[in-house]
């Protein structure tokens, strides 16, 4: 246990104090569980109570959710670049401005128009202040430790669903619209804070990835011989190079079928629990937050394995785990199958998560890492927008979520065959250092 404890604190403090990219991994939870407890994850109670307000049908409300994901695919590789270009900080403040006037409009709306383009500029904000932003310093600053500062990171996302009861206890307390204007406000008040926290490079700020100490002169000349002993040396791919790959189009496609369910659990999960088994709003929020807890032990695990083992291979475990899940819980007649749903899926979701990111930046190196997936994005939209539309109109046209669970269950499980196949391409190569 000691000697864990001790490996542990090599890790954080490598030279005796705390490297500054685990204050980033901290800020970037921070901010991810913002957007989890307030949208991401509460969407689905929004979705119960705008549906008897207003007599939408699902594939309404889902629709809204589907417009946001085309948004996000195409500001992908714009963001990608500006973020590449300008740094973290400056797209995170821009993003949470957005992310909370959004909010605070979303609570005045009284028509459709209204709320798909309020619900527009939440997924705008929403955007720029969230994922795709924070996961580019997070490549820069570390490499061996990547999978985990990555997994870190999106522990945050999992918390914020495990709070999730307490935004529905606010919803049936206060009412949505209130509850909306609140988050707004929150949203700006500790968003804008957590981004100043944010550097994107190690080296402007005389560190290295990983908080590794600076070579002594002779280690450093040494290296320099080594670099200049070949003609050739490889160097990181540029967004260009990287969409001429096989593995950017088998790795996005593949990110894609797995939000598939991913979409349509955040967005319908709710509503199938409380029409096909009776429970009541809470007791669905019950288990958001249940799935959310298998989805931190997930991510914990996902960090661990994914700097050790192959990532493929246990990316299309998760693909096929997110595949039984959604079966279980679109069949489900009692609360056991929900419980092995949230089992299933909550740690194929977190095992998931870190590893692609990973994978993206070991593959294609971190000078492009922001503008490549910004472009990839453009391709794993199509799974988080189609997913909750399909299960939607299905819905409204049988009376049930099962078929349309079972064709979205079918498509995850075609997307493990694509990280099977998605091997790592051979990096560029560059002339060497002239002397």
């Amino acid at each position: 246990m000691s000697s864990t404890l001790q490996t542990i604190d090599k890790m954080v403090r490598p030279q005796g104090h705390v490297f500054y990219g685990w204050w980033i991994v901290l800020a970037a939870l921070g901010i991810q569980m913002l957007s989890s407890a307030l949208w991401m994850q509460s969407y689905g109670a929004y979705n119960k109570l705008l549906q008897e307000d207003f007599g939408w049908s699902a594939t309404v409300v889902a629709g809204a959710f589907a417009l946001t994901r085309v948004e996000s695919g195409l500001l992908g590789p714009l963001q990608g670049w500006m973020v590449d270009r300008f740094g973290p900080r400056r797209i995170l403040q821009i993003g949470f401005v957005a992310f909370g006037i959004g909010f605070v409009l979303f609570g005045q709306i009284d028509s459709i128009l209204g709320f798909y383009l309020t619900f527009f500029l939440i997924a705008v904000g929403s955007s720029l202040a969230g994922h795709a932003t924070v996961i580019v310093p997070l490549v820069h600053w570390f490499d061996r430790h990547r999978a985990k500062a990555v997994a870190l990171s999106q522990i945050g996302f999992s918390a914020g669903g495990l709070t999730v009861p307490l935004v529905i206890i606010a919803l049936e307390t206060f009412g949505w619209r209130a509850t909306a204007f609140a988050s707004g406000i929150l949203v700006i008040v500790v968003g804008i804070p957590l981004a100043q926290i944010f550097r994107q490079r190690p080296d402007d700020y005389g560190q290295l990835q990983d908080g590794e100490p600076h070579p002594t002169l002779e280690e450093g000349n040494s290296a320099l011989l080594t670099a200049t002993s070949s003609s050739h040396d490889t160097r990181d791919f540029t967004a260009r190079e990287a969409m001429r790959t096989r593995a950017f189009w088998f790795i996005s496609i593949g990110h894609g079928c797995a939000l598939l369910t991913v979409g349509a659990v955040m967005v319908h999960m709710v509503p199938h629990l409380v029409q096909s088994l009776g429970m009541s709003l809470a007791e669905a929020g019950g288990f958001i937050a249940l799935l959310t807890a298998f989805q931190m032990i997930g991510q914990i695990a996902g960090g661990y394995l994914g700097d050790k083992f192959d990532k493929r291979a246990i990316c299309a475990l998760c693909l096929a785990g997110h595949a039984a899940g959604l079966l279980l819980l679109a069949y489900a007649t009692d609360v056991s199958m929900v419980i092995a749903f949230t089992l299933l899926h909550g740690l194929s979701w977190g095992m998931r998560g870190p590893m692609m990111t990973a994978m993206r930046a070991d593959y294609f190196g971190a000078s492009s890492f922001g503008t490549i997936m910004g472009f990839s994005s453009m391709i794993v939209m199509f799974g988080m927008m189609s997913g909750p539309v399909v299960a939607g109109f299905m819905a409204d046209q049988t009376g049930s979520y099962e078929s349309g669970f079972t064709v979205l269950a079918l498509g995850s499980l075609v997307g493990s065959f694509f990280f099977l196949f998605a091997a790592q391409p051979k990096r560029p190569l560059r002339a060497a250092l002239s002397t």
